[in-house]
């Protein structure tokens, strides 16, 4: 029997992992350095000398593991999937130190400079520290992890339960963890580190990325950072000019405003949804702001490859040709039309989820009302909350479906069909090859393909040679029973575990939340949207905040890395 390759001593196997894993780090190092220039920018020492430690160790340990195995042999498809696993994890590892360090290294007294002026929820104790300052919730390890894993994988859900009290330089880092963790730290650092046919490609597959813009995966991935940053710089340019002119953005200093549109574009973009406002979108309670919104995060939900065809070849025909684009448009239209009649019929048994007064379009819900009257619904329409419930509907669809996780309504107190619409699209999620959480659109298509295929074969002689169209590619038999195999496969794991996890959340989450609420949460949490009806927060029992961390990390990378990884735990990487 041939003796294993080893690196220094190390199973050649591990060397690739840690080498690569060693690669995130540095990358993620660069950041908590550039985020102590915007601690110093705000004159926040503690913070700055929070993530200036917290560099330093993510960045000794990331060198070290590069240097040690530079010799390692280029990763293979199984390696790769490992990489991923093990890399979101430890990212989100070393991601937290600085919330962890940050709530320790500040003095009571200068976390409460962070309350804004006015407040008045009560404060919270947390190790022996008291403060009105959501700073203090991270002195909890479990907090600081969760906040982590929840802004790297672009899931939204949060710990800071008041987030203007937060020092800037962590609300920078909530933005920017989620704007580069939305195109994906594995993308960003075959980007900057690897060499052109060193294994990139499996680093790349291995974030369930198939669609290349260019033969290269090197060059693949920087135009899809290019593409991320024009979008970016427009996003902001867009937000800032709604923030200033909405009532509530009138009233705050340019660069408070600026800042808000920075943070948000960046949330936005990247379907990540953290917020620096205290109620998320909805505290700027603007029609403006959030039609803004809508296209933003209709474009983090589009494929890449789709955007470069827009942009440098000039091929409009792609935002139908395509058939995830077409079919995202198709949700997104026809989803937030019958969220919006599902909430106006339940607007009388929801009288705190919509407050009316906004639109009043008296003449069309008359005849909405007459046609509703004569199925027997009575007239749903003819309160002003009806208005309400349209726009607060059609946002909250967009965000369920393009994994954004901006709130704008109390979507804890919508009805039971209402929150499973939302948690429907949470799970169906945009766009292959996007920013996006859920299934995937492509998923979801060719599972609905695949079952005609099956009735479709029951009907034909077993000798028929027949071929079927799928996204612009002609299959034979054997190719589309296994596009549907592999389609079924991670979308039944995906769902399996979604159904567990609601059933465990909804008998520790307390009498007050129902199932709808569980598998709402639970959506929300594996889908990496953000969305909340109330159960997530640092009261949250530890069981199910300890879960949401498992829910949150199979969402980012569709469960099967996460298997692998398991797999070589305990059996290695041998087949």
């Amino acid at each position: 029997m041939s003796r294993r390759r080893t690196v220094r001593g190390v199973p050649a196997d591990l060397a690739t992992i840690a080498r690569d894993v060693g690669s995130l780090l540095v990358i993620q190092a660069t950041m908590m350095t550039i985020t102590v220039g915007v601690a110093l920018l705000f004159r926040e020492w503690y913070q700055a000398l929070s993530f200036l430690v917290a560099g330093g160790v993510t960045a000794a340990v990331g060198f070290a593991a590069r240097r040690a195995f530079t010799e390692a042999p280029a990763p293979k498809l199984k390696h790769g999937m490992v990489i991923a696993a093990a890399g979101w994890f430890a990212t989100a590892v070393f991601g937290a130190t600085p919330f962890l360090l940050s709530a320790y290294a500040t003095p009571q007294a200068v976390m409460a400079g962070f309350v804004p002026a006015g407040a008045s929820w009560e404060p919270a104790t947390v190790y022996g520290a008291s403060s009105m300052s959501s700073l203090v919730y991270f002195r909890d390890p479990l907090h600081a992890l969760f906040e982590s894993m929840s802004g790297w994988t672009g899931s939204g859900l949060t710990m800071a339960v008041h987030e203007p009290s937060l020092p800037r330089a962590l609300q920078w880092w909530r933005s920017f963890i989620q704007w580069v963790g939305g195109v994906g730290v594995i993308v960003l650092t075959v980007s900057i580190l690897a060499r052109p046919g060193s294994g990139s490609y499996a680093l790349y597959r291995s974030e369930a990325r198939e669609e290349r813009i260019h033969p290269s995966v090197v060059s693949t991935v920087r135009t899809v950072w290019k593409l991320f940053l024009v979008f970016t710089v427009l996003s902001i340019s867009v937000l800032f000019a709604a923030i200033v002119t909405s009532d509530y953005g009138s009233k705050l200093p340019l660069w408070r405003a600026g800042w808000q549109a920075v943070n948000h574009a960046m949330t936005g973009l990247s379907t990540g949804g953290f917020s620096v406002t205290d109620n998320s979108i909805a505290t700027y309670d603007s029609p403006l702001i959030e039609a803004v919104l809508l296209p933003v995060m209709t474009v983090g939900a589009v494929a890449f490859p789709v955007h470069y065809a827009v942009l440098h070849d000039r091929d409009w025909s792609e935002l139908y040709e395509d058939v995830q684009t077409r079919w995202l448009f198709v949700l997104l239209v026809v989803g937030s039309v019958v969220l919006v009649g599902q909430n106006a019929l339940a607007i009388s048994g929801t009288a705190d989820a919509f407050s009316g007064g906004w639109l009043n379009v008296g003449v069309a819900f008359e005849a909405l009302n007459g046609v509703a009257a004569t199925l027997g619904l009575g007239t749903p329409f003819r309160s002003a909350a009806a208005g309400d419930a349209a726009r607060d509907s059609v946002f909250q669809f967009v965000s369920a479906l393009s994994c954004t996780g901006f709130q704008s309504a109390p979507i804890g107190s919508w009805s039971a069909g209402g929150k499973l619409l939302v948690s429907t699209a949470m799970v169906v999620g945009g766009a292959a090859g996007s920013t996006v959480g859920g299934i995937k659109i492509i998923r979801a298509y060719t599972i609905g393909r695949g079952i005609a295929w099956q009735f479709r074969r029951v009907f034909l002689p077993a000798n028929a040679v027949v071929n079927a169209k799928f996204g612009g590619r002609t299959l034979n038999r054997e190719e589309m029973d296994r596009e549907f195999a592999e389609a079924a496969i991670v979308s039944l794991l995906w769902v399996g575990l979604l159904a567990t996890s609601s059933l465990v959340l909804v008998n520790v989450a307390g009498p007050t939340f129902s199932y709808a609420d569980a598998l709402f949460e639970v959506a929300s949490a594996q889908g990496n949207v953000g969305l909340s009806t109330g159960i997530t927060g640092p009261s949250m029992p530890t069981l199910a905040e300890a879960m949401f961390l498992l829910n949150m990390w199979v969402g980012r990378l569709e469960i099967i890395p996460i298997l692998v990884f398991a797999r070589s735990l305990l059996y290695g990487m041998e087949p």
